[in-house]
C-alpha cells in the first residue's frame, strides 16, 4: 500500500515523523469549513499553520484573555479563524494580506464559520499596516510574513504590544535549517539567516520572555514583561 502523502502545511524536519504523525492522529476532526481550507491550502500550496498550531493559537488567545489581535500575513484566513474563535465574540482581530483575492476568499470563510464580525480585513503590506496602528496596544501580534523581514517585524511589533501581551511567530525553526546557519554556514539563505537573527533578538530582549515550541515548523511565543 502506498504511503499517504503528508499535506504541505504539515511540515516536517523538527521532530521525528513518527512523533508528528502521532500528534496529528490525536486531533479531533476539524469542522467542515476548516477541513475545506486545509484541503485548499494543500492543493494550492498556500502556507497555513495547520490544526495542531491552530489549536495552540486558540489556547493562547483564550488563556490570555486577548481582545485585540493583529495578524501579519493571513492568506486565506486559516489562522485568523483560530485567533477569532479563541478570543471570543468581543474580539477584534485584524487580518492582513497583500492579495485582495485572498482577502475576499478569507472573508467568505469567515462568514461560513460565523466569525466575520470579529475580524477587520486590511489589504496591503502587513509591516506598513502595523506601523500605522497608533492607538491602544495589542494583546497579541502574530508574525508570519516573509522571513527576511522578521528582524524588522521585531523592532516594529514589540512597542505595539501591551505589557503582558504575546508576540507569536511561526516558522522559527525553518524545517530544521536554523542550526547550521547559527553555526555560521556560509551558504545559508537570507531567510534562514534572518530567522537566526530574529530568534536571538527574541531571547536577548529584556522586554520579552520567550520560548520556542518545536511544533510543526517551530512557534515562538514571547510575553512582554
Amino acid at each position: 500500500m502506498a504511503k499517504a502523502q503528508r499535506p504541505s502545511w504539515a511540515m516536517g524536519g523538527i521532530t521525528s515523523e513518527a512523533v508528528d504523525n502521532y500528534l496529528y492522529s490525536l486531533l479531533p476532526e476539524s469542522g467542515e469549513v476548516m477541513r475545506e481550507m486545509e484541503a485548499e491550502a494543500a492543493k494550492r500550496k498556500i502556507p497555513i499553520v495547520g490544526p495542531a498550531v491552530g489549536r495552540l493559537f486558540y489556547l493562547l488567545a483564550r488563556l490570555s484573555g486577548a481582545r485585540r489581535i493583529f495578524e501579519m500575513g493571513s492568506a486565506i484566513g486559516y489562522s485568523t479563524v483560530w485567533w477569532a474563535l479563541g478570543a471570543g465574540e468581543e474580539a477584534r482581530v485584524i487580518y492582513t494580506d497583500g492579495d485582495s483575492n485572498k482577502a475576499m476568499e478569507a472573508y467568505k470563510n469567515f462568514e461560513r464559520i460565523g466569525v466575520e464580525k470579529r475580524i477587520e480585513i486590511k489589504v496591503g503590506d502587513a509591516i506598513e499596516l502595523l506601523s500605522e496602528q497608533n492607538l491602544e496596544p495589542f494583546d497579541i501580534i502574530f508574525n508570519d510574513v516573509d522571513k527576511e523581514d522578521y528582524p524588522k517585524v521585531f523592532r516594529l511589533a514589540v512597542p505595539r504590544l501591551r505589557r503582558g501581551g504575546l508576540f507569536v511567530s511561526d516558522n522559527v525553526l525553518w524545517s530544521g535549517r536554523v542550526p547550521e546557519a547559527a553555526a555560521g554556514k556560509k551558504d545559508a539563505s537570507e531567510a534562514t539567516r534572518a530567522i537566526v537573527k530574529f530568534n536571538r533578538m527574541l531571547y536577548e530582549s529584556k522586554e520579552l520572555f520567550t520560548t520556542i515550541l518545536p511544533l510543526r515548523d517551530g512557534v515562538a511565543v514571547a510575553v512582554k514583561q
